[in-house]
């Protein structure tokens, strides 16, 4: 069975990613570095190519992920809004919403220049409000549990999703 982070970025998928991998033996991989080592920057593939290429990639990756064992995936911001995405990540995992406040969100993105969604005229706060809205319904309808990420460490966060990943 795999442990599947999803929420919205700058939440802590990918640090809570590492440290449940420390603390279980388990494998991390972050669909957005997989990507990123395929087919270079993020932001490149949405300026070339468009969003709709790159969800695509991110459907290529967790094809291949869904298949395996053992795993800590942490997916992009993204990811689980696209159906198909879902239904073969639930296949072998568990999906664990991580939820943030969006002044939480906005304290770590503020000074991130590679995120694509947010290059909005310095309309930052806004647009990471607009997406939160957006995305946190299907969050909450994709995940298997949800962990409160606000003022709490990257250890609390990674204890809280092990003890309901794994039922405990």
């Amino acid at each position: 069975m795999n442990i599947v982070l999803c929420g919205m970025m700058g939440v802590g998928k990918s640090s809570v990613g590492i440290r449940i991998s420390e603390k279980t033996g388990r494998r991390w991989i972050d669909t957005d570095v997989v990507i990123t080592d395929r087919h270079g920057r993020i932001s490149d593939i949405f300026e070339y190519y468009g969003e709709a290429h790159f969800r695509s990639l991110e459907t290529e990756v967790v094809r291949e992920l869904s298949d395996m064992d053992s795993l800590v995936i942490s997916t992009g911001g993204g990811l689980v809004l696209k159906p198909e995405n879902n239904e073969l990540l639930k296949k072998n995992g568990k999906i664990i919403f991580l939820r943030a406040s969006v002044e939480t969100l906005l304290s770590r993105v503020r000074a991130d220049e590679t995120r694509p969604l947010l290059k909005d005229n310095g309309k930052i706060a806004e647009k990471l409000g607009e997406l939160l809205v957006e995305r946190t319904p299907v969050y909450e309808a994709v995940a298997d549990g949800i962990v409160d990420t606000d003022g709490k460490s990257v250890d609390e966060v990674a204890d809280a999703v092990i003890r309901l990943a794994e039922g405990k």
